[in-house]
């Protein structure tokens, strides 16, 4: 139900409920309203139906006051052109220009025209470039680099079909008695939350690798679906220099491009952490009550176990789930990648055959 059905409910109310009990006095006693207002509504509703009633709910602008076509166009195309501009530095640019505007003027053009907060002037201008495809200003990428950034510090997180970001971070399970301190190495694609989990005793860089290795790219290589890029934290399980580090070097050795969260903000990983905090309250805390655990195989064979009806059976309330199963959600958008994958080859072997056809040209120039 939108605003204007709101306002218009109460009213047809009023002439319905006259109309049911036969009586106009009982009618308005019993909703609020006067004779002469249910009268007027009553008149309105014969002479226009519902569109009248709406009619007088709103305020009509008064015309002869709005500002100039000519300003009012300015003002939007600079809101396009600069998005992190405020309405005081917006009024004094234009000015510059000799279009003379205030402050507030300037943000009731920008309530019109939906533009008065700053993300909202970049979804214009966003909208903007993808539809007339134009190039970006400095200032124009800046606006969007700090976007993404934002959301990326509040854990809003690009992501565009399977394997285009998978994240992964490290979870203490807690120490067993008998078998030691257990951690988890946790994957996740971030569009299809689909969810590996690994259990080792070690927190190292190659721990990190072997679950990569192990259990994630196997799996994804079984799919034909290619995994381009990683997100982590700044771990030293994660991080490090490339020569002396078995994550980095895998990564590398894959062609798989790492991304590391903004430092202080664990949030920026938020996928990981909130599917330790539901792995933790419908997993762990239920099977250490039931079961004692001798050795981390067993704990393993029983994370494997919840972690399949986690994803192929436990409905997901992610982005691009839309309730479905994290692994319904990868089977139905799987052929994104695919597609997306055809293409990059396309381009990357356009490419090679441009520069093999450059090179071949030199060396006829210098014969």
């Amino acid at each position: 139900m939108n605003l204007s059905q709101k306002i218009i409910k109460p009213k047809l109310g009023l002439l319905q409920l006259a109309k049911q009990l036969g009586s106009v006095s009982e009618a308005c006693k019993a909703m609020g309203y006067s004779r002469d207002t249910y009268y007027r509504y009553k008149n309105l509703y014969e002479a226009g139906g519902e569109e009248a009633l709406q009619e007088i709910s709103r305020k009509k602008p008064i015309l002869a006051n709005r500002v100039d076509p000519v300003v009012e166009e300015a003002v939007v195309n600079m809101a396009i052109e600069f998005p992190a501009y405020g309405q005081l530095r917006v009024s004094n640019e234009l000015k510059k220009q000799g279009i003379l505007v205030s402050p507030g003027g300037v943000r009731s053009i920008w309530l019109r025209h939906e533009l008065n907060s700053f993300k909202l002037r970049l979804t214009a201008l966003e909208t903007k470039m993808a539809q007339e495809g134009h190039i970006l200003t400095e200032a124009q990428l800046v606006a969007l680099e700090k976007k993404k950034e934002k959301q990326e510090s509040l854990g809003e997180i690009e992501s565009h079909h399977p394997g285009y970001l998978l994240s992964q971070d490290t979870y203490y399970v807690g120490t067993i008695k008998g078998v030691g301190r257990v951690n988890q190495q946790t994957v996740i694609d971030t569009y299809t939350r689909v969810a590996e989990v690994k259990l080792y005793q070690e927190k190292t860089a190659l721990t990190a690798a072997d679950m990569l290795n192990d259990r994630v790219l196997p799996w994804y290589d079984k799919e034909e679906v290619k995994v381009l890029r990683i997100l982590t934290d700044r771990g030293s399980e994660y991080c490090g220099k490339i020569e002396h580090h078995a994550f980095q070097l895998y990564l590398s050795i894959e062609d798989i491009d790492h991304s590391k969260t903004k430092a202080y903000s664990p949030q920026t990983n938020g996928i990981c952490e909130r599917f330790h905090k539901t792995m933790k309250s419908e997993f762990y805390d239920i099977a250490f009550r039931k079961k004692i655990y001798r050795t981390i195989e067993d704990l393993q064979n029983d994370a494997d176990e919840w972690l399949n009806y986690y994803n192929h059976h436990r409905p997901h309330s992610g982005k691009y789930c839309y309730g479905k199963t994290p692994m319904q959600t990868f089977i139905d958008s799987k052929h994104l990648s695919i597609e997306k994958n055809n293409e990059m080859v396309y381009n990357q072997s356009v490419y090679d055959s441009q520069e093999e056809a450059d090179k071949m040209s030199i060396k006829e120039l210098l014969k």
